[in-house]
């Protein structure tokens, strides 16, 4: 039990996908100016990196690898994470129609986040269990979604600021974020990472 307590630790504060492994930038900026689509955003990232995981260990395990194909891993994730996205799409669009007007071009951008397949590759190349696969990308999905809404609370406070014109914008965005990822480097060493 301590062991999934270390993992969730690391992923979500000690090596934060977005704020120090740097993976997941665009929707991370692109969606966190209001906190009801940056909810949404972590609740859709949740949802497909931690399935699109247990569905790529499987794929890796019991067909990639058997038959010699490792080499089309990525392709063969890429393709995994697209139809989960496509699927999370026709779902927001039936069931949450204002969130998915709201979230955009970000929703079909899950396909192209880094953060997601990073999961997926970091997994494969660990060669960790099943459950500890997945357990691991569903942390780092909490950890994206945590330093999502934290960095949009942020941003919505901001907007009530008057900063220098040259830092309104994406400046003040890209410093905040900074100061961020800077504040979650304290946690460095809290733990001893298995990943």
């Amino acid at each position: 039990m301590s062991y999934y307590l270390i993992i969730l630790v690391g992923a979500v504060l000690v090596n934060n996908f977005v704020l120090s492994r740097f993976l997941g930038c665009c929707p991370f900026l692109g969606v966190s100016k209001k906190m009801d689509t940056a909810l949404g955003m972590s609740g859709a990232v949740v949802f497909v990196m931690t399935v699109a995981s247990a569905v790529t260990w499987c794929l890796d395990h019991w067909l990639l690898k058997p038959n010699g194909l490792d080499y089309i891993h990525t392709l063969a994730f890429i393709l995994v994470i697209a139809s989960l996205v496509q699927f999370i799409d026709i779902a927001m669009k039936r069931f949450l129609p204002p969130l998915h007007a709201a979230l955009g071009i970000f929703l079909p951008l899950i396909t192209t986040n880094c953060a997601v397949l990073g999961a997926a590759e970091i997994n494969c190349k660990q060669g960790s269990g099943f459950g500890e696969s997945v357990f691991f990308s569903f942390a780092a999905a909490l950890g994206f979604g945590f330093a999502l809404v934290i960095f949009s609370g942020m941003r919505e406070k901001l907007e009530h600021a008057d900063p220098p014109r040259c830092f309104r914008g994406i400046a003040l965005a890209l410093v905040t974020g900074g100061l961020l990822s800077l504040a979650f480097m304290g946690f460095s060493g809290l733990v001893k990472l298995p990943y």
